[in-house]
């Protein structure tokens, strides 16, 4: 492939994006809002989803696991257009924000649900038996015994859920949430230079992951005394 004559400095014209650089990191506090919350919801969701799953009630198992399955197995762009397109025919109306924090909540719960149940099931069965026959009742065997060993095994996984959120964000552009990446198509529709404007929002995107993976590490150590 010849590519004698190729500008490659115009791939990136840096002036354009240090212009342009405030405008688009105006929509990093609704990116981190979005994924905090949907995080935030996921996790709590997830947990339960965990428990329903590895439940011998059939009540509680067989709808945590259509659940996950359901989640696991659809787009979350067409359930973002359910939530914020579908929902209203039937008379409910979600802001564009809250229906973006719903879909990455509830889709990212079903990840976090199967992480969470294979985290509890590689603490040994020894801990819970000998936790009852101490008289320690399940809940509170749970919450001092067995969550803090099945945390520090989870960690890394739901750190990958929590970098994936983060990036998923930039699909709510679509259902117009001002975050970043709606931001940086503004911009790019506006200049016609696509390019330099991808790769900008793409170079903020990476250090915030990269934040996210040094706080895994310290909470990697943090947890690591329960093991």
């Amino acid at each position: 492939m010849d590519f004698n004559g190729f500008d490659f400095g115009g791939l990136f014209d840096i002036e354009l994006a240090m212009e342009n650089l405030p405008f688009v990191l105006g929509g990093l506090p609704i990116t981190l809002l979005v994924s905090i919350i949907s995080m935030a919801m996921g996790l709590i969701l997830g947990l339960l989803l965990a428990l329903a799953r590895g439940s011998e009630k059939m009540v509680l198992r067989w709808p945590a696991r259509m659940y996950i399955s359901f989640m696991r197995g659809t787009p979350i762009l067409v359930f973002l257009f359910i939530l914020y397109f579908g929902l209203p025919i039937i008379g409910i109306e979600l802001t564009a924000l809250v229906a973006a924090s719903l879909g990455f909540g509830l889709n990212s719960a079903a990840y976090i649900a199967e992480i969470d149940r294979s985290s509890l099931n590689s603490i040994d069965r020894g801990q819970w038996e000998s936790a009852k026959a101490l008289n320690i009742g399940y809940w509170t065997t749970l919450r001092k015994i067995i969550l803090p060993q099945a945390t520090r095994i989870a960690i890394p996984p739901l750190t990958n859920v929590f970098m994936d959120v983060v990036k998923a964000t930039s699909l709510a552009a679509v259902i117009t949430v001002p975050e970043l990446f709606q931001k940086t198509q503004i911009v790019a529709g506006r200049t016609f230079d696509a390019m330099t404007m991808y790769v900008l929002v793409a170079l903020i995107y990476w250090p915030i992951c990269m934040l996210i993976s040094f706080m895994q590490d310290r909470l990697e150590d943090r947890f690591s005394r329960f093991l």
